[in-house]
């Protein structure tokens, strides 16, 4: 707690852990515990992959890449480093060969990493006050970022919208969706916390989950079945994807299924959708095509930064989706922030006549407490003359 402390307020110290790395942060986190030091190769960390950082208490993260390159301003280093993990940041590449998997490294106050005498390395480490700095100074490259961002979007535009927009072909699938509301399980910005907050409606009207990758997990972990899982299986776990639910590989405009090769060792036989968009945009495709009355989109991403977190330069299919699929699209992102329900009056008389009873009863049955009790009035009927 104390290192925590000392973090926060912008000291360093040595910091001593078992290495881990991964080429990929949402599929080291996995394997990540409190004893480790994650070693990534991470430009600009995004939110979600902070969030599941610090979820696994690590002792520290090494980035051998920058983890804000002031193309824009991610919140991930901010996240990481506010939680009290120590952020060593742009090492550089070699270190990656370097490090082995369980080797012990120790990080000493100046960003110094090695293992045993050997000197491994050294990196900047990033405190509040940097992070603040360099978050400040990517804000101002926002503007350039925004215009090559819809650059991108304009360009790609035209040649997606045939595809997308003209009746697009999507699977046969053997869930019901006509006539029917749809949830959409995006593992994006505060998902957690809005699919918790959307459990009375789960329950209540029984939506068709509709896990997109790692979606699917949290429905899971939520307590429900999905009942459809689309996207590129790259960070959804096994136990998802032989949950009984339908799955659905995202493969490339020209045919070809990443995602292939897992899904045959598994013994899953499924029907790939060749198409030019995000696992996302499929997913409300799917929906949209599917006759769906109600489609509610949780965790998907929907502005500038969050694209760019996702590593994506346009946005072409999204915006020709949502446009789409607009007039029957409820987006529940955020919705755990909108309003947090006071319990009901009738609640908090119930809890009072509660613990009154409970008064009532130790009174009753304890004579030393009735002793004092009359005791105590009687004093009151002396001093008042009654």
């Amino acid at each position: 707690m104390w290192e925590q402390t000392a973090l926060r307020l912008g000291k360093t110290m040595s910091v001593s852990g078992i290495a881990l790395k991964g080429a990929k942060t949402k599929e080291l986190v996995k394997r990540l515990g409190p004893e480790n030091i994650a070693v990534i190769n991470h430009q600009d960390i995004d939110r979600v992959s902070a969030d599941s950082l610090v979820a696994c208490r690590v002792k520290a993260v090494i980035n051998v890449a920058a983890s804000i390159s002031g193309r824009y301003p991610n919140l991930g280093p901010q996240i990481v480093v506010d939680a009290g993990i120590l952020l060593i940041d742009n090492v550089g590449p070699e270190l990656f060969a370097k490090v082995n998997n369980g080797d012990e490294l120790h990080i000493s106050d100046s960003g110094e990493i090695s293992s045993g005498s050997q000197i491994l390395g050294t990196g900047t480490v990033l405190d509040a006050a940097r992070v603040a700095l360099e978050l400040t100074a990517a804000e101002l490259a926002m503007d350039s970022e925004l215009e090559q961002f819809v650059q991108n979007t304009v360009t790609y535009l035209d040649e997606q919208s045939v595809a997308l927009i003209y009746d697009p072909w999507v699977p046969s699938i053997r869930s019901n969706i006509h006539g029917r509301h749809v949830l959409v399980v995006v593992r994006g910005y505060d998902y957690q916390e809005d699919l918790r907050a959307l459990r009375p409606y789960i329950r209540e009207v029984r939506p068709v989950l509709i896990g997109v990758d790692g979606g699917a997990d949290a429905i899971l972990e939520a307590g429900f079945q999905p009942d459809i899982i689309i996207g590129d299986m790259d960070s959804v776990s096994d136990q998802a994807l032989l949950s009984g639910a339908e799955v659905i590989p995202h493969a490339y405009a020209n045919g070809s299924c990443p995602s292939a090769r897992r899904l045959e060792s598994l013994g899953i036989k499924a029907e790939s959708w060749p198409l030019a968009a995000t696992s996302e945009d499929l997913a409300l495709l799917l929906a949209w095509e599917k006759k769906a009355d109600l489609i509610v989109a949780l965790g998907t991403h929907s502005n500038l930064v969050e694209y760019l977190d996702k590593g994506r330069s346009g946005m072409a299919s999204s915006f020709l989706v949502r446009l789409k699929v607009g007039t029957r699209l409820v987006d529940a992102k955020g919705v755990s922030k909108l309003y947090r329900a006071a319990p009901p009056s009738w609640q908090v008389l119930i809890m009072l006549l509660a613990a009154l009873a409970v008064v009532i009863v130790i009174f009753s049955l304890s004579a030393p407490l009735r002793d004092s009790f009359n005791l105590l009035w009687l004093n009151i009927r002396a001093s008042l003359g009654i």
